[in-house]
This record gives structure tokens, sequence and C-alpha cells, in this order.
């Protein structure tokens, strides 16, 4: 893989360490690009050349490709990083790099997925007036997203359970079908399999709104079990902080059939946490035996902490596309219910398999899990699961 480099727009990023170590680059990234900040603020990154060598000015990326690996961190806006991954992509493109990829597994600005006039979008459901009135004012911020990074040099985009109708038709279009949605499905699937979060031959698998619905049918799919029964709930948001839940009129099974059993409830993403604590107080009237919330890109947040603290929620697995959460003063109180499931190694197998290089190396488990002792199922466990890699 010597014609790949893996770089971040950052420093210090554990994310992009374990990516180069997953991925075989021999070279820290560290080493391979300067990030420099001008004493008028102003952000350079530079390719690393060797000052004696005057040969193919601007040509030494030639014939290789640039993966830029994008995440948030915590002392950095992500306004700031997105412009960072505009330069670092720019400084490729200007110095000759065959190809540039960005890997950013919580895609930015993608709550920002409609603008205030009915072209500023495809949505996936018919807009009232409502809606549009939500965004007046407002910029169309996914598309300029997409443009800027598309102007910057970045010709392929990879992110993680996106569940945007309309930044996915945004980002193919742009890309010209170059924009991969990872969907962790399988990890959920394996997870489930190989730990000891639920008995996989009590379940029943729930999705708390329309949005995730598809998903949670590939995850009943990844588990091989077409007997599982899938309770569909639907919301009506009352307003900012209020949602109403009740069971969908098409859902297949009824809160009947949750007596006695497992609930595995699953979303791509929680900020406050309303939405989902309303679906799992509405499942715990029916008296399941446990209710688990996988959840993808996980924003902790004070008011998210509380609402997530609640008693109907016993157990929460999220994942590290949103890195703050591995550490245990993000967590907060929740620590006691939280698993994060690392998944550098399975982004970097599908990246190596996408771009046709040997995945020999990237044995399965595709995930590490990370979680506080204060986790009633920790009981000092170790082992190929289980990641002893915090961040501080």
């Amino acid at each position: 893989m010597d014609d790949l480099l893996i770089v971040g727009c950052v420093s210090d990023n554990p994310t992009v360490a374990d990516m180069v170590q997953y991925m075989n680059q021999q070279e820290d990234y560290s080493d391979i690009i300067s990030l420099k900040t001008f004493l008028n603020t102003e952000f350079c990154p530079r390719f690393i050349v060797d000052e004696s060598d005057w040969k193919n000015i601007g040509r030494k990326l030639e014939g290789k490709k640039v993966l830029i690996v994008s995440t948030s961190v915590q002392i950095i806006t992500r306004n700031d990083l997105a412009m960072r991954n505009f330069l670092v992509a720019r400084a490729a493109r200007d110095n000759g790099a065959e190809k540039v990829i960005l890997l950013e597994p919580d895609l930015f600005y993608s709550a920002q997925d409609r603008g205030p006039r009915p072209e500023h979008g495809v949505t996936d459901f018919k807009r009232d007036l409502a809606d549009y009135k939500k965004f007046d004012g407002q910029p169309f911020s996914a598309r300029l997203y997409a443009d800027l990074l598309k102007v910057s040099g970045v010709d392929e985009v990879v992110t993680v359970h996106n569940h945007s109708h309309s930044v996915k038709h945004i980002f193919m279009d742009r890309f010209s079908g170059y924009f991969h949605n990872l969907q962790p499905s399988d990890v959920y699937a394996s997870y489930m399999k190989d730990s000891d979060i639920v008995d996989e031959n009590n379940l029943v698998l729930c999705a708390p709104d329309k949005g995730a619905e598809s998903f949670v049918y590939e995850v009943k799919e990844e588990l091989g079990n077409p007997e599982i029964p899938v309770l569909l709930l639907s919301k009506e948001r009352m307003d900012e902080r209020e949602v109403e839940i009740e069971v969908a009129t098409d859902s297949p099974a009824s809160l009947d059939d949750v007596e006695g059993r497992e609930v595995v409830v699953i979303d791509d993403m929680v900020r406050t946490g309303h939405t989902v604590t309303e679906a799992c107080k509405l499942i715990k009237t029916a008296s399941p035996r446990r209710v688990v919330l996988f959840v993808t890109h996980f924003y902790s947040s004070r008011e998210g902490r509380i609402n997530l603290n609640d008693p109907s929620i016993d157990e929460i697995v999220t994942t590290n596309t949103i890195p703050q959460i591995l550490n245990r003063d993000s967590q907060g109180r929740l620590r006691h219910k939280m698993v994060v499931l690392m998944l550098e190694r399975w982004i970097s197998h599908y990246i190596l398999e996408m771009m046709g290089y040997p995945i020999a190396g990237l044995t399965k488990p595709l995930y590490r899990e990370d979680m506080s002792s204060k986790n009633p199922r920790w009981k000092g466990r170790m082992g190929p699961l289980f990641s002893t890699t915090y961040i501080q």
C-alpha cells in the first residue's frame, strides 16, 4: 500500500492512529503532514517534503491516494475542522495526489439537510409549510458542505449510518456515486451474538420512528433469524422538547409481544434523548425483561445524560463515531450502563476492500468493546472484544 497516505486534520487523533495501524501504514501520520497555524490564526497544512530536493516541485504526491480521517474533537469546533478538511484536501490535490478520499464517520452538517425552498433538498416525505418555515432564513448547509469538499479536491466520501435521504442524495450527486454510507448492522448483530448484552433467542427489535425502520430490518437480516419480532413505533412532535409515541399502525408486533422479552431499540443518533426515552418508557409499560438502546452517533450533553439515565433504559450501546464518548466524563452518570463499540478496524476493513488492498490481517470481531468497570457486565473482563485504550 505504498500508494496510500493516511492523514488527519488535527495533530493528535486516536482514530487516525488506529486507522494507520489497521491499514498497515508504516509511517506515522504526523510525519506525513505538518499542520501549521500562522500567527494570524490561518491554518496551513503542508505535506512534508525533502527540503534539499528541488525536483518535481508541486508533484511530490503524484501516484498517491490520500485518505483524510476527520472526526470531531473536543478542542476544535466542527466549523474549524471543516475548513481544515478543505485545506488538507487542497494541499493534496495541489501537490499532485491521484485521488483524495474523506472519511468522516459522523458527516458534518447532516442535520442541516434541507433549506427554506422546495428545491432545497430531496426528502422521502412531503414537506409542508411548517417544514419550510423551520429552515426560513438559514442556508442549505449540507449542500454547501458537499460543494466545498468537491471544489477543495475531495473525490470520494465515506461516512457511517447517515439516515438523511436528502444528504445521501446530495453526496451521491456531487461525488458521482462515490459516496459510501457504511451501515453497522453487521457490527450490532455480531455484538448481540458474541457478548452477553442480550439473549438473542428472546429478542424483539424496535424502531423508535419511521426513519429507523429500514436499519432495524437490516440488523434482523444480519442476525439470521426471521422469527425475531419487529416493533415499529411512530412519533408526533408536539414542540421542540415534547413528542408523543405510539405503536405504528403497520407494526408487525404489538406491545403484547414484548412481555418477558429483551427489547433492542435501534436508532442512528441521539442528541437530547427525548424521543428514545419516551419510546423506552412506552415499551416498559408492557413488562419486557430488559430494554437496550443501540445508537450509532452519541452526542453527549447534560440534557441527554439526564434523559437517558431514565430507568426505562437498562443499557446503552453506541459507537465511537464521535470519539469524545470514550471519555468517562462525557459518559457522566451513564457510565454504569454504557458500552462503546470502537469501529476503526471495521471501517479499515471496508476501505481496504473498497480500494482493492489485502484485508487478511483484519480478523473478526471487527470492533472493540469499551466499557467502564461501573457497568455490572464488566466483571473484570478482558479478551478480543475488550479495549483497554481510553481517551482521557
